[in-house]
């Protein structure tokens, strides 16, 4: 049976929604999957909106537009309120709850709120809300593993910024773990 995950990260530029869809693709590639990464962000590059959309597979992909997500990251309110309702039923809505709060739920998917700001903030790992979403994203879904992503990271970063692979593996871990 053929295996397939749309997934589509959201949020307001400068949150790093496109470097996360960069690492679950890059991920992915390195896994042999079928992959494919499609940007999205208003003018302002920070402030503005940004989604990514993020398809991994075992079979070729026809489209890379992810309109029916099987997994959304929102990492704020407008994009959770935007995409929320276009999750697939049994798919995965994975958030800030440092910044949303969400109660109307629906019971046909799995919703997880994780406070990645504040935790980030808390661990001195300011900027990196996104890679402890990401590490609770491997976690509850298991499209990659834990160790897949931080191999693939280790090689993304370029060299230039190696100090960063540190704080960013210590941010997916603590998603992970939580």
């Amino acid at each position: 049976m053929s295996k397939t995950t749309k997934i589509l990260i959201a949020g307001f530029g400068g949150q790093g929604v496109l470097f996360t869809g960069k690492a679950l693709a890059y991920t992915g590639l390195k896994q042999g999957m079928e992959v494919s990464w499609l940007p999205s962000y208003g003018p302002e590059m920070r402030g503005g909106t940004a989604n990514c959309s993020v398809t991994l597979s075992d079979m070729p992909i026809g489209s890379p537009i992810v309109d029916k997500p099987d997994v959304l990251i929102a990492m704020n309110l407008p994009s959770l309120e935007k995409f929320y309702n276009d999750t697939e039923k049994d798919g995965y809505v994975i958030f800030d709850s440092s910044l949303i709060v969400k109660n109307d739920l629906r019971d046909d998917i799995k919703t997880v709120g994780i406070p990645a700001t504040k935790l980030a903030s808390d661990n001195n790992l300011s900027g990196l809300a996104n890679m402890i979403i990401l590490g609770k994203v491997i976690k509850e879904t298991n499209v990659l593993t834990l160790e897949q992503i931080k191999t693939s990271l280790a090689q993304m970063i370029p060299a230039k910024k190696a100090a960063l692979l540190e704080n960013n593996i210590k941010a997916i871990e603590l998603g992970y773990n939580f």
